[in-house]
């Protein structure tokens, strides 16, 4: 590992992972964090509980499709679900840098408020902090979320199963690609917009139906490449994935196409991947498909014992090709 924290150790690829085993882990090791998902996972008095925190330092703080107070809730809220918890309360801190226009910083809060909303969440505390012109970049705010997790539902990356199949919640790289084009102002015409969205809604829907699913994983940093390949390592399994089968847009593959990107390592933050075992996943996908951040879901691949630990895409050529953890970062500061 590098001796100086670059770029790259942020990606949520390798160096990510590497910075999180060898200095975070090691430290700061316990039976909860080792839990490795989304959200840790314990029991209080009240009933099974989800806890989980996070950043956002996203730049432009304003973007197609959200903005950075939309992206911290939604996040915050994705990740519990994730961990089979209905989400119930936030708590957040601002750090604010030296001459960011007032109005700026009350469109942000008004869009927490209305996300929040949204989410059925509240907002019960927080923090502010200002610090000199130049020691931030605008704003960035740090999210906690607590939910509470109904009983029979267990869901976890270690959870994944030979004979699974692997659903995706719609088309894939739309946040990445949308931050890649404001941020670089790039003349390209596109209707592409963020698909930063709650989605704690669309799986108490799927539970209510059945709690037959192992695991639920948002794809954010490293896109739904890297995530997989977590979940491969978590569970000790190995993944197939059919090309055909994985939904992009024309205009992100063309877009990735002209600046040498690969739309599976782009960021997602509306979309979330299910494995569940092959009886359950149809009906799965039919509820998912009803909901309107669910309506371009697919079933992608299946989990396989063979070769554990790594993701294996079978191409519209006919060949496989081997898909690989993120190295480096595609696009920093992506949210």
């Amino acid at each position: 590992m590098p001796d100086i924290i670059t770029l790259a150790h942020g990606s949520g690829g390798k160096l990510t992972h590497n910075l999180i085993n060898d200095i975070f882990a090691r430290h700061l090791a316990n039976d909860i964090l080792k839990q490795g998902d989304d959200a840790a996972r314990f029991d209080l008095p009240g009933g099974r509980t989800a806890f989980t925190t996070d950043s956002f330092v996203i730049s432009p703080v304003f973007f197609r499709g959200g903005d950075i107070g939309k992206l911290a809730v939604c996040g915050t809220v994705n990740d519990l679900a994730a961990s089979g918890a209905s989400p119930l309360y936030l708590t957040c801190g601002f750090i604010i840098e030296e001459g960011l226009p007032l109005d700026e910083l009350e469109r942000i809060a008004a869009s927490m408020g209305h996300t929040a909303k949204e989410c059925g969440v509240k907002i019960v505390a927080g923090d502010t902090k200002v610090v000199q012109k130049g020691a931030a970049d605008k704003l960035f705010i740090n999210t906690s979320g607590i939910g509470v997790i109904a009983s029979g539902i267990e869901v976890s990356g270690s959870y994944a199963k030979p004979g699974d199949r692997v659903i995706v919640t719609g088309n894939i790289g739309d946040h990445g690609c949308t931050i890649l084009l404001e941020r670089e102002g790039l003349d390209i015409s596109s209707d592409i917009q963020s698909d930063c969205a709650p989605l704690n809604s669309m799986l108490e829907e799927v539970f209510s139906i059945t709690s037959d699913i192992h695991v639920l994983r948002d794809p954010t940093r490293g896109g739904l490449a890297t995530t997989l390949n977590e979940i491969a390592v978590q569970s000790g399994v190995g993944i197939q994935l059919y090309e055909n089968q994985i939904p992009v847009r024309d205009e992100v593959r063309g877009i990735c196409e002209l600046l040498g990107m690969d739309p599976l390592y782009m960021a997602n933050e509306g979309k979330m991947i299910v494995i569940a075992p092959e009886g359950p996943a149809d009906r799965i996908l039919e509820i998912l498909r009803k909901n309107r951040y669910g309506m371009n879901s697919r079933i992608i691949g299946e989990v396989v014992k063979a070769p554990a630990g790594r993701v294996v895409m079978k191409t519209v050529t006919g060949g496989n090709r081997v898909v690989d953890m993120l190295v480096g970062d595609q696009l920093p500061r992506i949210c």
